[in-house]
């Protein structure tokens, strides 16, 4: 069992090897928590998710809100919105780094603020200000909206028509409804949409990778912890026993994060 075998390995020395060679403990997780990089890739983590968590919330909810308002060519709005979630996050990297923004002239992004007499934009070869974010985050917004959309969509036709007819006849409409009856009418699923959004915010390493990573080498900024793993287990030293005990490490600060989100939204009381 591939999980099992990660946390044995993660008292061990093993480089080079997945082949445990000298027990040592909880060395190897002191040593991780000791990194300041390995932190700093916790912080990374941190910062992404930060914006990217509620911002697709946010604008996913407001997709399915529009889309279930819609009463023409609702089935096609639906398919446009969750298309993207059909693209490979390696192939929306590439496209965002070479073709959107580009740091040349040529580059969508560039070319637009040329028309305004902008000059063109780094966005990916500086640090400060740290463009990348920006280029970063779009993509993942672009390929991750539709599907949170679809999720919020069915809840929304869950909903008993009977409450919002009940609140016209009271006079209630617009943000009261929405308070009221639409928003805790999704609580189950609003939860379900956070914690899949923080998961995935910590498993974040096709968009950094593809679109920072420059012929095999990566800059010294904005590692996420999956990245900063990858180069610890997979790079020239090959330390699999530090590897091993970053990944468990990681799973736990996710289950316990994901537990603790849990009971603050109470996630499976009677009635969700």
């Amino acid at each position: 069992m591939p999980i099992a075998w990660s946390i044995y390995l993660s008292f061990f020395e093993s480089y080079n090897t997945v082949t445990p060679t000298t027990f040592v403990g909880l060395g190897n997780y002191l040593d991780m928590l000791g990194d300041p990089a390995f932190r700093s890739s916790l912080v990374t983590f941190l910062a992404f998710a930060v914006f990217i968590v509620p911002t697709t919330f946010a604008l996913s909810l407001a997709a399915a809100l529009l889309v279930a308002r819609t009463r023409v060519m609702q089935a096609f709005f639906r398919s446009v919105f969750f298309l993207p979630t059909a693209c490979s996050y390696v192939v929306a990297a590439l496209i965002w780094k070479m073709s959107i923004f580009s740091g040349i002239r040529s580059g969508l992004a560039n070319a637009v603020l040329g028309w305004f007499g902008i000059d063109s934009i780094p966005w990916l070869s500086l640090a400060d200000p740290p463009w990348y974010w920006l280029v970063i985050v779009t993509a993942r917004l672009w390929l991750q909206i539709g599907f949170y959309m679809i999720l919020f969509l069915a809840g929304i036709q869950r909903i008993s028509p009977t409450l919002y007819e009940a609140a016209a006849i009271d006079g209630a409409e617009g943000w009261k409804v929405f308070r009221h009856i639409t928003l805790p009418q999704l609580r189950a699923t609003s939860t379900a949409v956070l914690l899949l959004l923080l998961i995935n915010a910590f498993q974040a390493f096709d968009e950094f990778y593809n679109i920072l990573a420059t012929f095999g080498t990566y800059p010294p900024y904005a590692r996420p912890p999956l990245v900063y793993l990858y180069y610890t287990a997979l790079g020239s030293g090959q330390d699999f026993g530090h590897g091993s005990a970053g990944a468990v490490i990681l799973t736990l600060i996710i289950a316990i994060v994901a537990v603790v989100q849990g009971r603050l939204l109470r996630l499976g009381d009677r009635g969700d």
